[in-house]
């Protein structure tokens, strides 16, 4: 399966899920001849119309919840490369999650597959916004694999 996917789009949200996801990307793109590893994108997306609803919001709550995504994504960028994965690259967007995964970054990269988490948000966040991983499984181009926590 993994010969026909070079470019490997990987959301990340620092859940289990995600982490699990992940490890599959890394697999994949692993199992390939050096020469012919896939390439991987850790994303993460900042959903700043919630951050927007907050009555306290504040340009310093953007800029620590970036900081965050950035340490996070550093962080599972060097487990990728230490496992053996060549090309890791990361991006941090803003915006709709749903459709900055499902459309946006997969047509930039030119993704020809996505590795995502089947959950990322708690019971209680899904059923307010829904699930980003049924959304991008619905109406993404490209192939999606969903990948459970063990």
């Amino acid at each position: 399966m993994s010969e026909f996917y070079q470019q490997i789009l990987v959301p990340m949200d620092g859940s289990k899920e995600s982490q699990a996801a992940l490890q599959r990307a890394i697999q994949l793109a692993k199992s390939q001849e050096k020469d012919q590893q896939s390439q991987l994108t850790l994303a993460n997306v900042i959903d700043t119309r919630a951050i927007h609803n907050i009555s306290t919001f504040d340009n310093s709550m953007v800029d620590t919840v970036t900081e965050d995504a950035r340490k996070m994504l550093e962080n599972y960028q060097a487990e990728a490369k230490k496992a053996g994965v060549q090309t890791v690259d990361y991006r941090i967007d803003y915006g709709s999650p749903k459709a900055i995964l499902a459309h946006d970054i997969p047509e930039e990269i030119h993704a020809d597959l996505i590795v995502i988490g089947a959950t990322g948000l708690n019971a209680v966040e899904r059923l307010v916004v829904g699930s980003v991983t049924s959304y991008v499984t619905r109406i993404s181009t490209v192939d999606v694999l969903v990948v459970r926590e063990k």
